[in-house]
C-alpha cells in the first residue's frame, strides 16, 4: 500500500501495522528520537548545546541512514533539508520521512510580535493570520511543526516565558492558543503550506516557583482545572496535532513522568489523539529530578505515559528501549503505541508522497511582502497606550522637530525581540528609521542613544546564538557626555520619544528576572529628558510588565509597543502619528513593583474587602494598570447595558447586549469586555472573571451594539469541594466595559 491510497482513517491505520510488523526494535526506538541539529545555527565557541551537537552530527546523520531517528530540530536550510531528508530516505528500509521541527515562536523570516504582544491585541482573526504566515514560511523551507504555541497562564512577570504566553487570564489564553493552533494548521494536518502546532508545556510549567524558570510547580487542583489547563483544553479542541511536556515537577512528579497528565487527563479525558513530545531533555531530566534511576528507567517510564518523541541533545534515553523490552521492563505494545502516532503524523502530512522542498519556491515565499504587511498590521494592532494626558498623541503632522532618545530606538535585533533565529536583520524596521520614514524630508528627526546597552548579569546558553546580546559600545562611549547630548537634542525639539524597556535577551526562557526595575540607567534618561520640559512620550519595548511608577506619574503619553518584530519602526510611526489608532488591551494585570506580584484581578472576595487596595502599609495593592486596561484616540463610552432575560435554567442562557459609542472626533479601537461574578453557591467565586470579549473599530460619532452570550460554558468551574465540574443556581453580575474594573452592571438568576 503506497500513501496515495491512504484516504481513510482505515487505510492510515492499515499501512502503520504494516510498517510496525516490519520494523525492528531499534527502528522503532529511532521513529521516537527527535535529535538536536544545529549545524551553522549557533557560535561554535559557546555552549554545551553546542559542542553536544557538534559531537553528535555525524552519528545523527549514521542514525538516519539506518532508519534509526525520526525528526530534526534546528535546521531551517531548505537544501540542508532536502540533503538530510534524502539521506533518511535512500538510507532506511521502510521508506519513512524525517520529521523536521522548529521554535517557531512568533514568525520565521518574517518577525511577528511577540506572543504577549500578539495576545494583547484581543484580536484571534489578527493572531490567526500571523501564524499562518509563520507556517507558510515554515512549510517553505521544509519544517513541518511547530514548537508552539507556549499556552502556559503566567502569573509572575519575574518568569521570563511570560513573554511566550497569552498573560494571567485562561479566558483570554484559551482564546488565543485556539487562534494560533488554527493558524499553524489551517483546517487540520495536511492542509498546504500549513504545519503541525505544539501547545507547550504541559503542566502548569508557568507556575514556577519565585518566577524561576525551570523550578518546582505546586498547584491545587483548583488552579490547575480553572486556570491552568484550560488553555491546553482550547488547543486540542482546535485539533492540535502535539503537545509538549514541561520540564519541571508538578506537585512532586515530574511533568514528563505524570501518567495523570498525559493518560488520564489528555488522552483519556481530552481524547487527544496526536503525538507527545518532551521538551529537551526532558526525560533524561527524569533522572535529574531523583524519579529515575537510570537512562532506562526514564525511557521506559516516558514511553509508559505516552510521551512519543523524546526531544535529546545526545544519548537519548530511548535508545535504551530495545534493550528494555529484552529485559522485560516494558512491553514492545506500548512502544508500538507511541510510534503510531508519530508514524501517523507523517502520514497525514503527506510526507511519504512528497518529502522535499522546492528550494527555489522556498525563496520566494520567505520574501513575499505580503508577510511583512501582515507582521506591521499584528504590532499595530498590539500596542496598549497606556497614558496619553492632554492628547500628546497622536503628533500633528506639521510638527517641525522629534528627539528619539534611547539605545533601543535604533536596535533592530532588539526590535525583534527573544527566541527567533531565521531573520534577516537588514529589513527590520527600528522604531527610529520609521519614524523617520513617516515624518518625512520636512520633519528633522535626531537620534542619541544617551546611554549604553544594559547588559545581563549572568550569561544565559542562549547567548552562542549570533546577535543575540547586546553589544557594548567600549570605553570610546562616554556616559556623561552622551546623557547630555540626549538632554540637548530634547531640549531643542518639539517632542521627546524616548524608547525604554529590556534587551531582548533579558526575557525569555532561563531569563527570570529578581527585580521588574527599567535595566540600566534608562529611567534617569527619561528623567532627564522630562526635566527639560519638552512634551515626552515614552515608548516602551518590553515583553513583561516593568517598575513605571515615576513614568505614569510624570510622562504624558506612554505607548506599550512590545517587541514589534520585522516591521515594528513601520507600525510605531503609524500609531505615533496618529494614521492607526491604538487599540490593544493588557493581558495582565501591570503591579506596581516586584514586591506586589503575583497580582490578578480574579482574586475572591476576602475578610474585609473594603480594605483590598490597603492590605500593604508601604504601597498600594493595587495594580499600576488593570488587566484589559487600554486607551485609544477617541473618546469610548458605554450605555444601556441590557439582559433579554433576568432567570435561565441550570442549562440555559443569557443573552447581554450593551452600547459603545465614540464620542470623540477620531477614529477608535475598542475591547468590548464582559465579567462574571457568582454571588454564592458551593464555593467562593472570584470577584470577577473574563468570559467574553470582542474588538471593534468605531468611527468619530460611530456607535454599535455589542452581544454577548453567558450560558452554561460561562458559569461552569471545577469545585475542590465535590472533585469535579459544577454549575450552581444563584444570582450572577454581569460587568461589561474597557478593562476589568467595568463599571456597567446587571445580574441574573439561575435556578434549576
Amino acid at each position: 500500500m503506497t500513501s496515495t491510497d491512504l484516504g481513510t482513517d482505515a487505510a492510515i491505520e492499515a499501512r502503520i501495522d504494516d510498517l510496525l510488523a516490519a520494523m525492528t526494535l531499534a527502528e522503532k526506538a529511532g521513529q521516537l528520537t527527535q535529535y538536536f541539529y544545529f549545524g551553522a545555527a549557533v557560535d561554535r565557541d559557546h555552549g554545551d548545546l553546542a559542542s553536544a551537537s557538534e559531537n553528535t552530527i555525524g552519528g545523527v546523520e549514521g542514525a538516519l541512514a539506518r532508519g534509526e531517528a525520526g525528526s530534526l530540530l534546528f535546521v531551517t536550510n531548505p537544501a540542508e533539508i532536502n540533503r538530510l531528508q534524502r539521506l533518511t530516505l535512500e538510507g532506511n528500509r521502510h521508506g519513512i520521512p524525517a520529521l523536521f521541527g522548529f521554535d517557531v515562536i512568533h514568525g520565521l523570516r518574517t518577525i511577528l510580535p511577540v506572543p504577549i504582544a500578539m495576545a494583547a491585541s484581543w484580536d484571534p482573526e489578527t493572531i490567526e493570520h500571523g501564524q499562518a504566515v509563520a507556517a507558510r514560511e515554515s512549510r517553505a523551507v521544509g519544517i513541518h511543526w511547530s514548537f508552539a504555541p507556549m499556552v502556559d497562564i503566567a502569573r509572575d512577570p519575574r518568569w521570563g516565558r511570560i513573554i511566550e504566553g497569552a498573560g494571567e487570564d485562561p479566558y483570554l489564553g484559551s482564546a488565543v492558543a485556539a487562534a494560533q493552533v488554527r493558524g499553524f494548521q489551517g483546517a487540520g494536518l495536511g492542509t498546504p503550506e500549513r504545519i503541525i502546532a505544539g501547545p507547550k508545556h504541559f503542566a502548569g510549567y508557568g507556575a514556577a516557583i519565585g518566577g524561576r524558570d525551570y523550578d518546582e510547580v505546586s498547584l491545587s487542583d483548583y488552579d490547575l482545572w480553572n486556570v491552568y489547563l484550560p488553555p491546553f483544553k482550547a488547543a486540542v479542541e482546535a485539533g492540535a496535532g502535539n503537545i509538549m511536556t514541561a520540564y519541571m515537577d508538578l506537585n512532586g512528579i515530574p511533568a514528563s513522568g505524570n501518567r495523570w497528565l498525559f493518560v488520564d487527563v489528555l488522552r483519556k479525558l481530552w481524547g487527544f489523539d496526536g503525538f507527545v513530545v518532551s521538551d529537551a531533555n526532558a526525560v533524561r531530566n527524569l533522572m535529574t529530578h531523583g524519579f529515575a534511576a537510570d537512562l532506562t528507567d526514564a525511557g521506559v517510564r516516558a514511553v509508559e505515559v505516552g510521551v512519543d518523541l523524546e526531544m535529546a541533545m545526545a544519548d537519548p534515553a530511548y535508545g535504551y528501549l530495545p534493550k528494555a523490552v529484552e529485559d522485560g521492563l516494558v512491553a514492545e505494545e506500548a512502544i508500538d503505541a507511541c510510534v503510531r502516532r508519530v508514524l501517523r503524523a507523517k502520514l497525514l502530512l503527506g510526507l511519504f508522497d512528497n518529502a522535499y522542498v522546492d528550494e527555489d519556491r522556498a525563496a520566494e515565499v520567505l520574501s513575499d511582502p505580503a508577510h511583512r504587511e501582515v507582521a506591521r498590521v499584528a504590532a499595530e494592532r498590539s500596542a496598549v497606550l497606556l497614558r496619553n494626558e492632554g492628547g500628546l498623541l497622536p503628533l500633528p503632522a506639521d510638527i517641525g522637530s522629534i528627539a528619539v532618545l534611547g539605545p533601543l530606538a535604533d536596535s533592530k535585533r532588539d526590535t525583534l525581540g527573544p527566541w527567533c533565529f531565521d531573520f534577516d536583520l537588514d529589513e527590520t524596521v527600528t522604531v527610529l528609521e520609521g519614524l523617520r520614514q513617516r515624518a518625512g524630508d520636512g520633519v528633522r528627526v535626531d537620534f542619541a542613544p544617551g546611554i549604553r546597552p544594559a547588559q545581563r548579569h549572568f550569561a544565559s546558553m542562549f547567548d552562542m546564538f549570533p546577535g543575540n546580546a547586546p553589544e557594548d559600545p567600549g570605553e570610546s562611549f562616554d556616559d556623561s557626555a552622551e546623557l547630555q547630548r540626549a538632554v540637548e537634542l530634547a531640549t531643542g525639539a518639539d517632542v521627546a520619544v524616548v524608547v525604554i524597556g529590556e534587551w531582548q535577551n533579558m526575557i525569555g526562557e532561563a531569563a527570570s528576572r529578581s527585580s521588574l526595575e527599567l535595566p540600566g540607567r534608562q529611567l534617569e534618561l527619561l528623567q532627564a529628558v522630562v526635566a527639560t520640559g519638552t512634551p515626552t512620550v515614552a515608548l516602551v519595548m518590553n515583553g513583561r510588565p516593568l517598575d513605571l511608577r515615576w513614568a505614569a506619574q510624570n510622562v504624558p503619553a506612554i505607548l506599550d509597543i512590545w517587541y514589534p518584530g520585522s516591521r515594528g519602526g513601520s507600525a510605531v510611526a503609524n500609531l505615533v502619528f496618529g494614521d492607526v489608532a491604538p487599540g490593544g488591551k493588557l493581558p495582565f494585570s501591570w503591579p506596581r513593583t516586584v514586591g506586589q506580584v503575583p497580582m490578578i484581578y480574579t482574586y475572591t472576595i476576602s475578610h474585609e474587602p473594603a480594605n483590598q487596595a490597603k492590605r500593604y502599609w508601604d504601597e498600594e495593592s493595587t495594580p499600576l494598570f488593570l488587566f484589559g486596561f487600554g486607551l485609544s484616540y477617541g473618546s469610548i463610552e458605554y450605555a444601556d447595558l441590557a439582559l433579554d432575560r433576568t432567570t435561565v435554567g441550570a442549562e440555559d442562557s443569557a443573552t447581554v447586549s450593551v452600547q459603545v459609542a465614540n464620542t470623540g472626533d477620531r477614529s477608535a479601537e475598542e475591547v468590548v469586555q464582559l465579567y462574571l461574578h457568582q454571588r454564592h453557591g458551593t464555593a467562593s467565586r472570584p470577584v470577577r472573571e473574563l468570559k467574553g470579549f470582542r474588538r471593534i473599530s468605531l468611527e468619530a460619532g460611530e456607535s454599535q451594539t455589542v452581544e454577548f452570550v453567558v450560558g452554561p460554558d460561562e458559569r461552569r468551574y471545577w469545585n475542590a469541594a465535590v472533585r469535579d465540574w459544577v454549575l450552581d443556581t444563584s444570582t450572577f453580575d454581569v460587568y461589561v466595559g474597557a478593562d476589568s474594573e467595568a463599571s456597567l452592571t446587571a445580574s441574573f438568576e439561575v435556578t434549576g
